[in-house]
């Protein structure tokens, strides 16, 4: 099969993409997932032994979920039945089930089910699958970029197997990359190619780990190359950037990686990593998310994880609010990385965090415990007769500021839910804190 007709240099007309073409037919083909294919790991085992059971196979896009799909049903001898979650209903799946009960019955051949993009089926859609892959009418393998602990309802997961698909290193992308050059009969083997130094490391780097998009980009960036006199396709660093364009991050903003990626912005600035921090920010920016859901997280974290170690970092987040309110994108992004990197670099504490929520445990165990009398408001004559406000001392009055009374209910008198740390502003708090008491 050629990318072009030799003789006329020309597209030829009936090709299928290198992508499919160059797809592995067993498993000493496939490139990655060592951690399930390799001798004597899981997926190997179940497809020598021809046991299939019904699965979920969960990974990013390219890294092989349709490929593997395809193996398993060829080694186990079943009929392959493929189709996608996003063109397909309830109606389609009732014909498929039609279709495995009547092929088992008369040919007495099982029937794998294939579903592209499983998430995207609704509940009830799930539903119809249910009693069919209990009973082993079919066996069901699903694909998904999701989460499926979110996105596939739990009865139908738990009926299936999830098998977790890691995304391709440079080295496994580079692996296919070479083969498709090299392969004479589906790949681009039969053009005299001259790879330019280090255009195929590009290639693996900007694909992110996605095998079909790196071999969609090495055939665009074949198409795009003309033959020098001598027939021969220079394909160099400059081609394969312009082949690229611009491959989109992987994050989908009300999906898992929306709360992978900010839960990794957020744990950098807590463990004190502004370079981490400013990689999850680009992160998050470059793919577009709302940069004042960032902002809002930023001030927020100004107060739970620094708190009073650096009382300035909360005026830090609110100014970095403002000002990204105030002056928008594309510059928006300079007070939000200036914001990351001084919380990420301030001394952390989260002791009033920890006190609140403490506090909060006792209201809500306790319930609502009578207000000490002597701090009690008495804007009534009745309640002066009650002793409301009776025996307060006013702390201006007292040196230093303190003076010694009660200010919690009874019930959890002496009780500190406040600890300031030893780090930052936090450490003076702590010290004039504990004077006070001596006093």
């Amino acid at each position: 099969m050629e990318l072009f007709d030799l003789k006329t240099k020309k597209p030829a007309k009936s090709q299928a993409p290198l992508a499919d073409r160059m797809r592995p037919k067993t498993l000493d083909e496939f490139v990655g997932q060592e951690h399930l294919v390799a001798d004597g790991k899981f997926l190997r085992n179940l497809i020598e032994k021809k046991e299939i059971p019904s699965l979920i196979l969960w990974g990013p896009p390219g890294t092989g979920k349709t490929t593997l799909a395809n193996i398993i049903a060829e080694a186990a001898g079943s009929r392959f039945i493929s189709f996608s979650a996003v063109l397909s209903g309830v109606k389609e799946i009732r014909d498929v089930i039609k279709d495995a009960k009547d092929e088992f019955a008369y040919r007495k051949i099982k029937t794998i089910l294939f579903v592209d993009e499983i998430h995207r089926f609704n509940k009830s859609q799930q539903d119809a699958f249910l009693h069919h892959v209990e009973d082993g009418t079919i066996t069901l393998i699903g694909a998904t970029t999701e989460n499926p602990s979110f996105e596939v309802n739990a009865p139908l997961l738990s009926r299936c197997k999830v098998l977790v698909l890691k995304q391709l290193t440079g080295d496994d992308i580079k692996k296919i990359i070479q083969r498709a050059i090299d392969d004479k009969e589906k790949g681009l083997g039969n053009y005299s190619l001259k790879i330019e130094n280090g255009a195929i490391g590009i290639l693996a780097e900007y694909s992110h780990g996605d095998a079909r998009s790196s071999l969609n980009t090495i055939e665009t960036a074949v198409m795009m190359s003309q033959p020098d006199k001598d027939g021969v396709r220079h394909i160099t660093k400059e081609i394969i950037q312009e082949a690229i364009q611009q491959k989109a991050l992987l994050y989908d903003k009300d999906g898992e990686e929306h709360y992978n990626v900010i839960s990794a912005f957020i744990k950098s600035m807590r463990g004190s990593d502004p370079d981490a921090a400013l990689y999850y920010l680009a992160r998050m920016l470059e793919a577009g998310e709302d940069p004042m859901f960032v902002a809002r997280r930023m001030v927020i974290f100004a107060s739970e994880d620094i708190g009073n170690a650096d009382p300035k970092a909360l005026q830090v987040a609110i100014a970095v609010k403002d000002a990204f309110d105030f002056v928008g994108m594309p510059e928006g992004w300079i007070p939000l990385a200036q914001g990351a990197a001084y919380l990420a670099s301030a001394p952390k504490s989260n002791a009033s965090y920890m006190a609140y929520l403490e506090a909060l445990e006792d209201v809500q165990s306790k319930g609502a415990l009578p207000v000490p009398l002597h701090i009690r408001n008495a804007p009534t004559g009745l309640m002066k007769e009650l002793g409301y406000g009776k025996g307060y001392k006013y702390p201006h009055d007292y040196e230093e500021g303190k003076a010694e009374q009660d200010y919690l209910p009874d019930a959890l008198k002496g009780k500190i839910y406040y600890n300031p740390t030893d780090k930052g502003y936090d450490k003076e708090i702590k010290e004039r804190l504990e004077n006070l008491k001596k006093k």
